[in-house]
Formats: structure tokens, sequence, C-alpha cells
């Protein structure tokens, strides 16, 4: 007797600066995963995991002492291998697709566009605790700084991240635009436009990604 065997579930991240509407966003794409059946898991990075959730309160945590930037990127990587072990792996190996809040594209764009880290070391990290797994789709929400900031700041206290200046996260934004450039996996969304239309375009490209994976 043959054993079934699941084909390997789809990894989707969503992506994006300080206020770009991810909380709200994110919801629709569970409901419209939900609404076609779609087996799917839905968690976030850094955290996923009880261990790699207390690595994201370490990261986030407003602290007078300056934090070593190899150090918080070392977090940011523990934290990813507890989570890709533990949570997004036997996901995908299930056949259930998985919805990420962030993944390793937020590395590149903070530690690299913000801090100014080489990228070659995290590529190095990247394969190191990736090996060739990456996400099939990146959807990255993007809205000029100062517009995300001040919705950022109307939601209350500011994380460690969110207290950064205003060039830290220009940085930020170019680093994420830059990755999406010339790469059929990203998909950039204006989450500067009302709400509405934000999530027509986060339909349109889920409709695409369904049809592109099921044909």
């Amino acid at each position: 007797m043959t054993q079934h065997i699941a084909p390997r579930g789809k990894f989707i991240t969503v992506e994006g600066t300080e206020g770009v509407g991810k909380t709200t966003n994110l919801e629709y794409v569970r409901n419209w995963l939900q609404q076609r059946n779609i087996p799917f898991i839905s968690t976030r990075e850094p955290g996923g995991t009880p261990l790699a959730e207390q690595l994201r309160a370490l990261l986030l945590q407003p602290r007078e002492e300056v934090v070593d930037q190899t150090a918080e990127l070392l977090m940011v990587f523990a934290a990813r291998a507890q989570h890709l072990n533990q949570v997004i792996q036997p996901a995908l190996a299930r056949g259930d697709w998985v919805l990420c809040d962030r993944f390793t594209d937020a590395t590149y764009a903070y530690q690299g566009g913000g801090r100014g880290m080489d990228q070659a070391l995290i590529a190095q990290l990247e394969a190191l605790v990736q090996g060739s797994l990456r996400p099939d789709a990146v959807i990255l929400l993007d809205v000029p700084v100062e517009i995300g900031l001040s919705r950022a700041r109307e939601r209350g206290d500011l994380d460690r991240f969110e207290q950064e200046d205003v060039a830290f996260f220009e940085r930020v934004r170019a680093a994420y635009r830059q990755r999406a450039q010339g790469q059929d996996s990203y998909h950039l969304v204006d989450a500067s436009q009302p709400l509405t239309q934000v999530q027509a375009d986060l339909g349109r490209v889920l409709a695409a990604l369904e049809r592109h994976w099921t044909a």
C-alpha cells in the first residue's frame, strides 16, 4: 500500500516598517485563508515559541545598557532557529501554509539596513539556521516613514526599535524596497492607501498566489 505524503505547505511572510498596518492586514489574510478552507498556522518573529518569545522580549525591551549589534543579531537568529525547528518546518511538512509576521527579510532590513551590519554576515547566519528554506512569498507593506511612525506613536509606549530616529527607519525602508526589486516572490503593497484599497490589493496578490500554487 502506497503511503500518502502531504504536499509541502506554502510559507508566506508579511513585512514592513513600523505603522504599516501589519496587525490589521494579517487578520485580513487569516480570514482569506479560512474562507478557502486552507489549513494554516499564523505566527510571528521574533517569537512563535516560549523560548523565542522570551528572546523577543529581551530584544524589544528599552534599556539603558547599549545592546551590542552582534548580540542583537545572534538573538534574532537564535529565536529563529527555535521557531523553525519547533513550529515552521513541522507545519510545512504537514502540508499547512505558514503565515508569519516578519522573517529574515526583517533582519536584512533592520540589522543590515538600519544598523548597517554586514549583509554577508547575515547571509552566513541565514544559511546556518535556515539551510535552503526561504519564504514562497513575501508581502511587503510599504508606507513613507513619517506616516508609519506617526501611526506607531498613536499606539502608545514604544519598544526599543520604535524609539530609533527617522534616519534609522529610512534605511530600513530602503533596505526592504531594495530586496523587493526584481524578485518574483516579493509583492509590494502600498499601505498608505485607504484600508479598503490596501486589502483589495492584498486579495489580488493572494488570489494570484493561490492560482499559481494550485495550477
